[in-house]
């Protein structure tokens, strides 16, 4: 007799997480060496982390679990909160992982302003509760009147700078949907410090403010897995109540991150590069709109997935942004590399576009 899997119905609705192609997975599949590859497609910081990250775990006591508390302080002397208003998590999803817990279930919604990163409506539907999809206007702007008017919505999710598109939300735009609902907002801050301003201090000023970030990029440590929220207090208790142990992390990526904290320098001025080629490439290419992110989102003649293919043969990985909801069938997303790698990459687009 087979066995019948009970499978919960919220994974028929399911369409996996669609992350950008691996260096290995192009090498195998169009015979290109390795070396040859130029990845642009995962918004991954090419100059890596600070030289103290690969000291700092070259030490690491593997044979124990991992102890927080040091990397909280660190985080706390960073973002200038208490630590009772930090948690911690494996990258940002493992934060919106644990905080879905608290706030998603069925009966209940989330309203997510789109194109955007495609995880907030994943766990809504994983909760049981249903995702309100609300485009973003011509210029990728959200419409806080239509976020904050979702019946039963419970949370409302904010990327900013967003991704795929690159633009920034104005603390004015936050500000409305923070004062005119009673539900969550999370704000998604993973660009923010390639973006000109943070919106992380209205914590301190609203109940119903979260402000994710994520250690993959600015720092660097996308390999380590480490995200951060700074939160109000009370959320913060029930969070570490529904969230796995040690909050999903390793004595590793711990380490790493105390070491990448205490080098914030390195970090800004792998920042200030990336901003100083962002700017170069966008006066290149016309069709880039204006970024705070570390990639930028162009509009293309031909349907983004040939492009991108285009692109995939020459050794150039880019992100075909179909993926994502509302992007439609012509934009692609470019992260920021170095110097050679932007050239690589333009000497290829230009062979296209």
């Amino acid at each position: 007799m087979g066995i019948s899997y009970r499978f919960r119905p919220a994974l028929d609705k399911l369409k996996p997480y669609v992350a950008g192609r691996g260096i290995g997975e192009i090498a195998r599949q169009y015979s290109i060496p390795a070396d040859k590859i130029v990845k642009l497609g995962s918004n991954e910081n090419p100059y890596g982390p600070s030289p103290g990250v690969k000291e700092a775990i070259s030490s690491v006591p593997l044979h124990l679990y991992p102890e927080t508390d040091e990397l909280l302080q660190a985080l706390a002397s960073y973002t200038g909160f208490s630590r009772d208003m930090i948690v911690v998590g494996t990258g940002m999803d493992g934060v919106l992982d644990t905080l879905s817990r608290l706030f998603l279930e069925e009966g209940r919604s989330s309203a997510i302003s789109t194109p955007t990163f495609s995880y907030y409506e994943i766990l809504t539907r994983l909760a049981g509760a249903k995702p309100v999809l609300i485009p973003r206007d011509e210029d990728f702007r959200i419409d806080p009147d239509s976020l904050t008017g979702v019946d039963g919505s419970s949370m409302i999710f904010l990327c900013s700078p967003n991704n795929p598109t690159s633009n920034a939300s104005t603390e004015e735009e936050v500000r409305t949907v923070v004062e005119s609902t009673g539900a969550m907002v999370f704000l998604d801050e993973a660009y923010v410090d390639f973006a000109k301003k943070s919106l992380i201090s209205m914590v301190s000023r609203y109940d119903n403010l979260i402000v994710g970030r994520t250690m993959s990029k600015a720092f660097g440590l996308a390999g380590l897995r480490l995200g951060y929220a700074v939160l109000p207090a009370p959320v913060a208790d029930q969070y570490r109540r529904a969230a796995p142990p040690f909050f999903g992390l390793s004595t590793i990526s711990v380490a790493a991150g105390v070491a990448a904290l205490q080098d914030a320098a390195y970090m800004r001025r792998s920042v200030e590069k990336i901003r100083k080629e962002r700017q170069r490439l966008i006066s290149e290419l016309p069709e880039a709109g204006p970024s705070q992110a570390n990639f930028l989102y162009l509009e293309t003649d031909r349907p983004s997935s040939e492009v991108a293919e285009a692109l995939l043969r020459q050794g150039v990985i880019v992100r075909d942004c179909r993926s994502f909801w509302g992007a439609g069938e012509n934009h692609i997303r470019v992260t920021v590399g170095t110097r050679e790698q932007n050239d690589r990459f333009l000497e290829a687009y230009r062979r296209l576009c």
